[in-house]
């Protein structure tokens, strides 16, 4: 029972990650801690354990995401390569905070972080992108399939900086940062939003296999309940990719919204009550 249920959370995870481009550990974490911890339902789960588990499924799911965004020609892979830099030292120091955590700061930390970004996705669209990052950064074309020509940029120094602080999260919760990083992509660095998901992947492909070897050593990982998990997920991440073709994902855009801030509050009420 512990292992189909571990296969049903692995496959929503990687459909919801990779239909709306937040990552699958945003959804693996809160819901593989309510039904392991909350209902009892599997054995040997902690925040520790779910993070480590989280981090070996997104390897898989980001080299599924950055498989199929090669195919489209839609990633950064100096920008990708550039974030990735920033976030390798954040996610180090977020997989070691998360050590010394207990359930119910860690339930209070996550419940903040879904509360915002499930406000972010919920205002990302009324926000005005700023222009400054572009024209005090290195200045970058591209053309889509529709013949529309995007400039973007950014300064680097302000890149390292932002995704150090991606890369904590990654690391502290097992997200893939995707969530986070997407949506500042587009808004303050003018990043095309299909090139912005296809270089986020790249760049949470590779720290995901950065943050695992960082849990690997810590013990946070339980290898047993990867069997389920990985090919779940990853068949999932395919599944998503295909649905992203074929339905409107902003549909599930709102359902997430809604999921993410419910799950917020519900961690943020454990964690005080804890």
């Amino acid at each position: 029972m512990e292992y189909l249920l571990l296969a049903v959370i692995g496959l929503a995870a990687g459909v919801i990650g990779a239909l709306v481009g937040l990552g699958g550990g945003i959804i693996l974490v809160p819901a593989t801690l309510f039904v392991g911890i909350n209902l009892g339902m599997i054995s040997g789960i902690t925040p520790q354990t779910v993070v480590g588990l989280s981090v070996i499924m997104m390897i898989f799911t980001g080299l599924a995401s950055t498989l199929s965004y090669m195919k489209t020609k839609t990633i950064d892979y100096r920008s990708g390569l550039i974030f990735f830099a920033g976030s390798v030292p954040g996610t180090l120091v977020g997989a070691f905070v998360n050590k010394g955590l207990d359930l119910p700061s860690f339930n209070l930390y996550f419940g903040i972080l879904l509360i915002l970004l499930s406000t972010l996705l919920l205002v990302r669209k009324y926000l005005k992108p700023v222009n400054w990052f572009v024209n005090h950064g290195k200045k970058r074309t591209f053309e889509d399939n529709m013949g529309q020509t995007f400039v973007f940029g950014y300064p680097v120094w302000f890149a390292l900086l932002l995704t150090f602080g991606v890369g904590f999260a990654s690391g502290l919760f097992g997200i893939g940062g995707g969530s986070i990083i997407v949506p500042a992509m587009i808004l303050l660095f003018l990043f095309p939003p299909h090139v912005a998901v296809g270089t986020s992947m790249f760049m949470v492909f590779l720290s995901a296999m950065v943050n695992s070897v960082t849990h690997i050593s810590l013990g946070n990982v339980p290898w047993l309940y990867t069997i389920p998990v990985v090919p779940a997920a990853y068949i999932g991440a395919k599944l998503g990719a295909m649905l992203n073709q074929k339905m409107k994902s902003e549909t599930l855009v709102i359902a997430l919204r809604i999921i993410l801030f419910i799950l917020g509050v519900r961690a943020i009420i454990e964690g005080i009550a804890g």
